[in-house]
């Protein structure tokens, strides 16, 4: 058994030190500068964040039902979207479309992301009610839908969860 780890613990070593080699070292001069290393990709500058009065006036622009939602446990739930979404600013998609700007915006009109037929053919604007019909579960709204999400039985965790989103995904309210 010990002679197994050892062997495990020099194969891994040895893995790492030849997938990270560089090509300029290794060369026969011995005395060549190691290239670069190419700049990171921009990431987007992450929005101010929103004072709880910012928080507030947005939820306002929801109907009733989610003006008194639970942010802390929205934000908790939605983890669980985080596995598929962003909702930066300028961010890129992951598997699933990146959610800023998602109220108000046409389903299936993302840019940078390929949806399914079906969610191009909705033809809905999304807003909490939509979203709290998709979320409960998403291929009961789009058959064929590619997001594989079962759907959240809970109607509070959807609430909670949608105004999270609101708070997360809009532009603050203008002053």
């Amino acid at each position: 058994m010990r002679n197994q780890l050892a062997a495990a613990a020099a194969l891994a070593v040895g893995f790492t030190l030849v997938a990270c080699s560089n090509p300029s070292q290794n060369s026969s001069a011995g005395n060549a500068s190691p290239a670069p290393a190419p700049a990171p990709a921009p990431t987007p500058a992450a929005a101010p964040a929103l004072t709880d009065a910012d928080k507030k006036a947005l939820l306002a622009t929801l109907p009733a039902a989610y003006q008194g939602a639970d942010l802390d446990n929205g934000q908790a739930k939605f983890a669980l979207c985080k596995a598929c979404h962003t909702y930066a600013q300028g961010g890129d998609a992951g598997v699933g479309p990146n959610l800023w700007g998602i109220f108000g915006r046409k389903s299936g009109s993302a840019a940078g992301f390929s949806y399914s037929d079906g969610l191009k053919a909705l033809n809905v604007t999304w807003d909490a009610d939509k979203l709290n019909t998709w979320i409960t579960k998403p291929s009961a709204m789009v058959s064929g839908t590619k997001m594989t999400y079962a759907g959240m039985e809970s109607a509070k965790d959807r609430i909670d969860v949608i105004a999270y989103l609101k708070t997360v995904s809009s532009p603050a309210p203008a002053k």
